[in-house]
């Protein structure tokens, strides 16, 4: 959702996981010369070469980007993505069941826009231009037409076209070095561009474009401000900031790998292009693994009684940005530790507290928090919903997104400050320890001590007060590990 005002160039970089890239693909069908059975339409010329700008931002284009787009084009003006599948029918069929296809569609989206966004921009001025403003990036034909609200998905408009083929591949440029809050500026039209200058196709002109292939592209829509100007999704930042741009790696290389395959129904063979798969947070594959995780005890010998301390490691060794990132107001990644005796007997281990400023947000609780969505729906005396649904004590890795009063909110929206962030940064890792007495009543034998790193796309007493599939709410595994005492006669 990005319900922001835009605000210019921002070149600061606020700290605020696994993301689905608004990335572009090769925009068509073969080299120039080759043959095909219509007359091909020649290649456009290529953009203009710029001054390479400052890590993480890029150079503006002229053009109205952001909200100033909005009402500037209508639906009629993008083709549908039924008339790129004539030629493009495996990147087609990958992007349609992309995240990129879903983004209006997709329950979970739909529930906080209508049932949330919606509303809750008729009550404060302060977030009205949401109503607007979320479909920058969740439908951004619709926003650009100026369809607010756009009809809900079960009406089959053009707005369930999420972000489309025709959309990505008539963006010429960022209004503001800054990518963020939709500051994509379009162009549409029979010149499509793409990251190669040497196709012709016998639909479009085509062209190359060298912002395509960059991380700032997919900022213009993975970065974003509230209406408060706190950063509340800042994935191509954190990439921007963090180890990966110094390897060569760009958000393209995770979440459109590279692979061999036919581009185009037109093409003479295959080539080696970037797939349209879109992998991220949703993709249970893509986030298995993520973590990598590692513990031991002080000694492997124990007695009942005796107090064990456990450390366990957690290593991002797989995103170029924190874990979690984009909507982190939603998400959970949590650890849970157990200990499992001879006899199957277990115990539940809770992290040991470090004792830095805004800890209790990371460790489980069940104390009453999320009053702001009674405000949103204009239900007076709320109760609060249970904050976490998670075994008490276990550790969080998330960041606190605060409303105006300073109390946690689900509503990015609505974030006029952020708290802690407690959440794993590229190649870093996080060390937590647990401190264990051993029942003394633990029969002698093994004592297995397992650690389970699991990832939720939204907080479950939130998900099920709403009505929200269940899916969205259940615990994803991202690793685990082990470690065995033995427990001495």
């Amino acid at each position: 959702m990005q319900p922001i005002q835009q605000r210019g160039d921002f070149i600061g970089a606020g700290g605020v996981f696994l993301v689905l890239s608004l990335l572009a693909h090769p925009a068509c069908s073969q080299p120039a010369g080759a043959g095909s059975a219509a007359a091909p339409t020649p290649a456009a010329p290529a953009a203009p070469a710029q001054e390479a700008p400052a890590p993480g931002l890029t150079q503006p284009v002229p053009g109205k980007g952001g909200v100033a787009a909005e009402k500037t084009r209508s639906y009629d003006d993008f083709e549908r993505p039924q008339a790129c599948a004539g030629c493009h029918r495996d990147i087609f069929q990958q992007w349609e069941q992309s995240m990129m296809a879903q983004a209006f569609t997709h329950e979970w989206d739909e529930i906080e826009y209508f049932d949330l966004a919606v509303p809750h921009a008729a009550r404060e001025p302060k977030v009205a231009a949401v109503k607007a403003e979320c479909n920058g990036c969740h439908t951004p034909m619709a926003f650009l037409a100026g369809d607010v609200p756009p009809p809900r998905p079960a009406k089959r408009s053009r707005a369930n076209e999420g972000v489309s083929c025709d959309v990505c591949h008539v963006i010429r440029g960022s209004a503001t070095a800054r990518p963020f809050n939709f500051s994509y500026v379009v162009e549409p039209g029979k010149t499509k561009v793409g990251p190669r200058g040497d196709r012709e196709s016998p639909h479009h002109a085509t062209m190359k474009l060298d912002f395509i292939s960059t991380a700032e592209y997919c900022g213009t829509c993975h970065n974003e401000q509230s209406p408060y100007g706190v950063w509340v999704k800042s994935t191509q930042i954190e990439y921007a900031e963090g180890p990966y741009p110094r390897m060569g790696l760009k958000c393209h290389d995770c979440h459109m790998p590279k692979a061999e395959g036919k581009i185009s129904s037109t093409s003479n063979g295959t080539e080696v292009s970037h797939q349209h798969l879109f992998f991220g947070a949703h993709v249970d594959s893509k986030i298995r693994g993520a973590i990598e995780l590692r513990m031991h005890a002080d000694r492997r010998e124990v007695e009942p009684g005796e107090t064990v301390k456990l450390t366990l490691y957690l290593f991002n060794a797989k995103a170029g940005h924190k874990i979690p990132s984009g909507s982190v107001e939603d998400r959970q990644l949590y650890v849970h530790v157990e200990a499992r005796d001879a006899k199957g007997a277990v115990t539940h281990l809770p992290v040991d507290r470090k004792g830095f400023p805004g800890e209790e947000y990371t460790l489980a609780s069940d104390e009453l928090a999320w009053h702001d969505l009674g405000e949103a729906r204009g239900i007076a005396d709320f109760p609060g919903l249970p904050r976490d649904g998670l075994p008490i004590g276990d550790r969080i890795f998330r960041q606190a997104y605060l409303n105006p009063r300073g109390a946690l909110t689900i509503m990015q929206w609505y974030t006029a400050s952020l708290g802690v962030d407690y959440r794993i940064g590229p190649l870093e890792t996080k060390v937590e320890t647990y401190t264990f007495k051993v029942p003394v009543n633990a029969p002698p034998g093994p004592l297995v001590v397992q650690a389970t790193l699991n990832y939720r796309l939204l907080v479950k007493t939130i998900g099920d007060h709403l009505g929200v599939p269940a899916e969205e709410t259940a615990d994803r595994l991202i690793n685990d590990t082990t470690t065995t005492l033995t427990v001495l006669d």
